[in-house]
């Protein structure tokens, strides 16, 4: 059955990648390799792999949020500058305010995440499971949960915080693999996006011919190695 959060979600999602069934996504998880993670730990970490698989599954058009290293993304970033809330202003009076005037939480990004993500485990230990272990079906009614709003995780509304999940899954899967995701460009090479390159010098005199070479990294040397930064702002 395919993957389906509702249409506020899919109203981003769908655009951009492809569902799958549960079976081909517990599979692409078992296939792919781990990153090393340093802000999530183990019990986080399980929530995050799987939701995020939920959200950009595998299938024959291209690669799930497990391989392309969506949650190392995550993991890089939360656990950097921007997650600390380094540019975040953070003196209060913390009160509820309007959508359009953006974040009022007192939260840094990783506060947010750590705070929200121990308040979602202890929801699903007190059921004596674990979202991972739950159906695709499960999941992704839960993950609709999330999305609808209403639920309180320990301070952190629970729109706000799947919000950022969605955001920040779909970011880490196009963006510069400098970032942590995209690994090997893959999205990239899916949709065709030449990445970063700074001369077209041996282009410029080609009309009307469709633009192919690989996709390169902002953080590619030479040799074709990608240096990840953590530090790097996504912004840039």
């Amino acid at each position: 059955m395919p993957a389906a959060l509702g249409a506020p979600l899919l109203s981003v999602a769908e655009g951009a990648v492809p569902h799958h069934s549960h079976a081909k996504s517990a599979a692409a998880a078992r296939d792919v390799d781990r990153p090393l993670y340093l802000f999530f730990n183990a019990e986080e970490v399980a929530f995050i792999e799987a939701a995020c698989e939920r959200l950009i599954p595998a299938d024959e058009t291209g690669p799930g949020a497990l391989q392309a290293w969506v949650p190392n993304y995550l993991d890089k970033q939360l656990g950097g500058a921007w997650g600390a809330g380094e540019r975040l202003y953070r003196s209060g009076p913390w009160q509820a305010g309007t959508p359009s005037q953006g974040y009022q939480l007192p939260f840094t990004p990783g506060e947010l995440f750590h705070t929200a993500l121990r308040a979602i485990n202890a929801q699903f230990t007190s059921k004596g499971t674990a979202f991972a272990e739950a159906s695709g079906e499960q999941q992704d009614a839960y993950l609709k949960s999330l999305e609808a709003g209403g639920t309180d995780l320990d301070g952190v509304p629970s729109g706000v915080f799947f919000d950022m999940l969605l955001k920040m899954t779909v970011e880490g899967y196009f963006s510069d693999p400098v970032y942590g995701g995209n690994k090997d460009m893959a999205a990239w090479k899916m949709i065709g996006f030449p990445g970063a390159y700074a001369n077209y010098y041996d282009a410029i005199d080609r009309h009307g011919v469709k633009f192919e070479r690989e996709p390169m990294s902002i953080g590619q040397d030479r040799h074709g190695h990608i240096h990840v930064d953590p530090n790097i702002p996504a912004s840039i």
